[in-house]
């Protein structure tokens, strides 16, 4: 592994488009970050770049950073527990929503955003899409790669120099002054 980018030994996911394949749950390509288990089931090499699709699953916990994606869209599914979504649209309101099983959000480009587990051991399914490619390799180079199917053991908290470096090749961007006037 470089100080930027991870490197998995063996992804699971075909490499090549236009073939089918089928991914046995939980099987995809897995990493950890904080305390959230991410799991990748397609990506840019399988969709020409179109869009990923992937879960996050994890504990009840804190928000996580406020970000925003130049050219991605991104949507929210959540199949377990509670996820709270906050929300800044492009004229500068906010929006907050508690998601529960069932409930869909969705976040334009350029709007930032961030989420926090409500419940524990909820869980994520997430698509991105849009003109600037996907970032589905976003989670294992911020975080760390693993072939573990459950969630962290202890929370992998990323060296704060890849804050530096990692985000701006995945269309992620960290809005660290960024402050929520919503409620929750």
């Amino acid at each position: 592994m470089t100080m930027e980018f991870a490197r998995r030994t063996r992804s699971l996911i075909p490499a090549e488009p236009g073939k089918p394949y089928f991914i046995e749950k939980g099987m995809g390509d897995r990493a950890h970050l904080f305390g959230d288990l991410f799991t990748v089931y397609a990506g840019g090499p399988q969709t020409e770049n179109t869009f990923n699709f992937f879960t996050c699953e994890g504990p009840r916990g804190d928000i996580i950073p406020a970000h925003s994606h130049s050219d991605t869209y991104e949507v929210f599914f959540v199949t377990d527990g509670a996820v709270r979504l906050f929300v800044e649209d492009l004229d500068g309101e906010q929006h907050e929503k508690l998601l529960t099983e069932g409930d869909f959000g969705l976040v334009p480009k350029n709007c930032p955003h961030s989420y926090r587990i409500e419940r524990h051991h909820s869980r994520i399914v997430g698509v991105a899409a849009g003109p600037g490619g996907t970032f589905e390799r976003f989670f294992e180079n911020l975080g760390t790669p693993t072939d573990e199917q459950g969630l962290p053991q202890r929370p992998f908290v990323p060296e704060p120099h890849k804050f530096g470096t990692v985000p701006q090749n995945y269309d992620v961007t960290f809005l660290p002054d960024h402050q929520w006037r919503t409620g929750g």
